[in-house]
């Protein structure tokens, strides 16, 4: 039996570490379906006037509604969508009725109408603020010279456009031609992937413990 007992204690031990991280993962999953829920129920809210100090804690996904003007000229984000393809985002500076210039992303064009005039106009945008983070060390620097952004990156914008770094991204827009689609914040984009992971530690614990079988199964052999 002592040729067993090594063995089977480090199996079983192994095992149940895997195993336990496994459920980990899914303490974990619940923990951020929650979170998305939040998430989602502000994005989704009753919206609200800019906030006069807005933070970028505090009023992420803020639900605001507001009315202006677009700006006389605006920005290409490059990205793609599931339907379409390639494209870009249009920001442009938005002036609020109450005088206020902020950064309005207005949605998505197809990549054959990046450079189609879209002069100034009067809209009432329904949206959320947000502060995204979309630059890493893989991510191009913009071209400003052609009008290719790789990022929603804020200050640079508000520093192009003349404008106080604070993004509203349209969910519903009232005005203009429709040319644009709007291409809401939503939590689809926040990474969730603790379910793939509590299914790998689960997996490694049946290899675990199908080695160790094998192991005590080839030690039974050489003892007959």
């Amino acid at each position: 039996m002592r040729r067993y007992s090594a063995p089977l204690v480090i199996g079983l031990a192994g095992a149940a570490v895997l195993i336990w991280l496994g459920v980990w993962q899914l303490q974990r999953l619940e923990w951020k379906e929650a979170i998305l829920d939040e998430i989602d129920a502000r994005i989704l809210a009753e919206p609200v006037s800019l906030p006069a100090d807005p933070d970028p804690t505090r009023d992420r996904f803020l639900a605001v509604k507001a009315s202006g003007r677009t700006g006389d000229r605006d920005l290409h984000v490059l990205v793609s969508t599931r339907t379409v393809g390639a494209g870009f985002r249009i920001v442009t500076a938005f002036e609020t009725e109450s005088g206020r210039r902020i950064l309005l992303d207005r949605g998505f064009v197809r990549e054959t109408q990046k450079d189609t005039p879209r002069p100034p106009v009067r809209l009432t945008v329904t949206g959320n603020l947000h502060w995204p983070d979309e630059r890493d060390r893989f991510t191009p620097d913009n071209d400003l010279e052609a009008n290719y952004w790789f990022a929603r990156d804020i200050d640079a914008m508000a520093g192009e456009l003349g404008t106080e770094p604070l993004l509203l991204i349209a969910r519903l827009v009232s005005g203009g031609d429709g040319a644009v689609a709007p291409l809401p914040v939503d939590s689809a984009s926040i990474p969730n992937d603790h379910f793939g992971y509590a299914v790998t530690w689960f997996g490694l614990a049946l290899v675990w413990l199908g080695m160790t079988a094998l192991q005590l199964w080839r030690i039974s052999r050489r003892d007959t």
